[in-house]
């Protein structure tokens, strides 16, 4: 149910806003911790990882929940099931998508999520897309395109393509975080870890022998970076409307390349600048036009994943 707007909740709106800087600016190193992985393949990283954020989050939960963790866990049901599925799906392919194409390609493909999620939610939902909404989707989509044609000319559309499913899964889980709202999903981190750290294990388990530095990396990514994210976004989406979380979530999409050409110095082709760029612009034009209409009416908060 939403909340008025209050002094409290104008100060948890601010300590939000300040978690989801610092979770976007976190996750947006993700691309360079990647690229510092020596000898682990995709199934590799994705084992390790995967253990890392289970364990985080089974922490996070028994920190929260203490005895009735396990209680919480069987609470998400059915849709916490398949909201898991489709979590481990956009793991998989995101390893597949990030390994084989730019860390610019994905990050870019990942930032139509907004979209993607409207799209399905009109699909599946019969949520009614608004006449600025479907525009902004079609320039999105239109950067997305011109993004999966450069894969053509430098090899990489196998993880374009994965960048996409990638962005599907995610915007699967988010339009079942929003049908049930009043269910905490949080758990259903578990439940998706558990898939892929099996899943990897059946296409690796003669071969989980690498390096202790690149194992080292995966347990920071998924402990860290993905373990802390991922409760920043669930805890700050409580006190920030849609379009202020896509707006910070915007960080991570533009970082990530950023830090990979000053870091790694891994530059993206000049199409996908314009690709991601479309996208990205596309992407805060809608959130800031939404975030007018919100303080011109003093909507109040929000608590669903953005659209």
């Amino acid at each position: 149910m939403s909340e008025p707007i209050t002094k409290a909740g104008v100060s948890r709106r601010g300590f939000a806003m300040g978690i989801m800087v610092l979770g976007s600016v976190v996750i947006s190193f993700a691309g360079v911790l990647v690229r510092n992985i020596e000898d682990a393949d995709p199934w590799q990283i994705n084992f390790y990882r995967a253990a890392a954020l289970v364990a985080a989050t089974l922490l996070i939960l028994l920190i929260q929940y203490r005895g009735e963790t396990i209680t919480r866990i069987r609470r998400v049901g059915w849709p916490g099931i398949w909201g898991g599925m489709l979590l481990s799906v956009a793991g998989i392919a995101y390893l597949q998508s990030i390994t084989n194409t730019t860390v610019a390609n994905t990050l870019f493909m990942l930032s139509a999520i907004p979209f993607f999620t409207a799209l399905l939610a009109w699909l599946i939902m019969k949520e009614r897309l608004q006449r600025e909404t479907l525009i902004t989707m079609l320039v999105a989509a239109a950067g997305v395109s011109v993004m999966l044609t450069d894969g053509f000319g430098v090899g990489s559309m196998y993880g374009n393509l994965m960048g996409v499913v990638t962005a599907l899964g995610f915007s699967g889980f988010a339009v079942i975080v929003r049908k049930y709202r009043d269910v905490d999903m949080m758990p259903t981190l578990v439940i998706s870890s558990a898939i892929i750290l099996v899943v990897s294990f059946l296409a690796r388990y003669d071969d989980l022998d690498i390096p202790v530095n690149d194992i080292v990396l995966c347990f920071i990514w998924g402990a860290i970076l993905s373990g802390l994210a991922n409760w920043i976004f669930i805890v700050a989406s409580r006190y920030l409307i849609a379009a202020e979380v896509t707006l910070f979530m915007m960080l991570e999409f533009s970082l990530g390349p950023i830090w990979v050409w000053l870091f790694v110095a891994e530059v993206p082709s000049h199409l996908t600048i314009v690709g991601g760029a479309m996208v990205i612009s596309a992407v805060a034009c809608r959130s800031v036009a939404q975030l007018v209409v919100a303080r011109k009416h003093r909507v109040p908060v929000d608590p669903a994943p953005p659209l």
